[in-house]
């Protein structure tokens, strides 16, 4: 059976011979492999192109900036999944991405496609922003990339790397209508939200190239390395069967009358 569109059967990134590797064009062994470090190659496989010195420095700088949060959902969730199986490390890093959905990690694509509508919509990019914040709040939903639970005076991460973009001169219009976005807050919430480094990422990559339809392969990419990490020290100090025995302590039953 026939299932979605069949007519375009190529890919660009990959192909090989008996004797040579090709990325993207290039010859794996020859121009990439103790040539090109991580991030740029990355940047390479999702694009096509090199980054510019602009474009690497930024995706160096939010992959350091999202990648380790301590003990989030993903991090839990890995640790314990190696702690009942671990003979799967690859099991366990895949179960922590599992959990990179809308609220957690997902979030930055989120924000990313906001403020992208709102550039799209800026021949006003103020009367753009009010629009956007006024419809997410009449239809009962939260503004992504605004708001924290512990950093209510802005995220520092954030504020990092809005100050890198402003500082260097990559500030554009995705940072702009985030701009915008924080400034009719007050007047459609009734108070002020700060910028969270969900919301500061995809206005930052977006203003340096980066693609919209990739940006939660950057949290996804980052998160990664952290998971192995919180990985490498579960071998050595685990803790995943005492998240599981704090998770049975603070959840108390309230079913049925047991008879």
């Amino acid at each position: 059976m026939r299932i979605g569109k069949q007519d375009n059967p190529y890919s660009a990134i990959c192909t090989s011979t008996s004797e040579r590797i090709f990325v993207r064009g290039r010859d794996l062994c020859d121009d990439i492999i103790g040539k090109l470090d991580f991030t740029s190659y990355f940047w390479l496989l999702v694009t096509g192109q090199e980054p510019t010195p602009t474009q690497k420095r930024f995706a160096d700088a939010v992959l350091a900036a999202i990648a380790e949060h301590g003990l989030v959902p993903s991090v839990v969730a890995a640790r314990m999944t190696y702690a009942a199986a671990p003979e799967a490390f690859q099991g366990a890093v895949a179960s922590g991405l599992l959990g990179c959905g809308s609220v957690v990690l997902g979030s930055a694509e989120i924000a990313g496609r906001f403020l992208a509508d709102i550039v799209a919509d800026a021949d006003d990019v103020a009367a753009a922003a009010e629009r956007a914040v006024k419809s997410l709040r009449e239809n009962k939903k939260p503004i992504p990339g605004f708001g924290h639970p512990l950093h209510a005076d802005g995220d520092p991460r954030a504020h990092r790397l809005l100050t890198m973009a402003r500082e260097e001169g990559a500030a554009g219009a995705h940072i702009r209508a985030l701009e915008a976005v924080t400034n009719v807050i007050p007047t459609v919430v009734g108070r002020p939200l700060p910028i969270n480094v969900n919301g500061a990422i995809p206005a930052v990559m977006l203003d340096v190239g980066f693609p919209l339809g990739a940006l939660k392969g950057i949290s996804l990419l980052a998160r990664t390395a952290s998971l192995i990490g919180h990985l490498q020290e579960e071998t050595e100090r685990p803790i995943g069967f005492i998240l599981s025995g704090k998770a049975a302590e603070a959840i108390s039953y309230d079913g049925p009358e047991m008879k």
